[in-house]
């Protein structure tokens, strides 16, 4: 099951790292046929878009963090370091691909999304061993 979910995990990382530097948006061209419309999971919420990085974010680290919870401290916070470089690079290598743009407000929810993922573990972690 571990091997399965570290895969997942991987291919999730992968797949991240397409949608983040394809110039355009590709869940919007096969939602709406257009590289231009980004869809919003949340419908109404005041952060528009923005919204979606925190749910791919918290999604992959969650993942990870799970496919890795047996793994020795240092280990599990050098993942915790990389997804946290991982969200900062790809939010500001779309300043440099055409047709995206670097926004803090996607790289602060990118980092949101990582730390809640994180914090949700640790707290697990932390209850299991009481």
């Amino acid at each position: 099951m571990i091997h399965f979910l570290k895969f997942i995990f991987h291919t999730s990382i992968l797949l991240l790292i397409i949608l983040s530097l394809f110039p355009g948006s590709l869940i919007g061209f096969f939602l709406y046929g257009d590289f231009g419309l980004q869809p919003d999971l949340v419908p109404g919420n005041p952060f528009g878009t923005t919204i979606n990085h925190f749910f791919a974010y918290f999604y992959v680290s969650f993942l990870g963090f799970c496919a890795y919870l047996n793994a020795r401290k240092d280990n599990f916070r050098k993942l915790l370091l990389i997804l946290l470089f991982l969200s900062a690079v790809l939010e500001i290598l779309q300043s440099i691909i055409p047709n995206r743009s670097f926004q803090a407000g996607d790289l602060i929810f990118n980092i949101l999304g990582v730390l809640v993922a994180y914090f949700i573990i640790k707290i697990y972690l932390f209850m299991i061993k009481r």
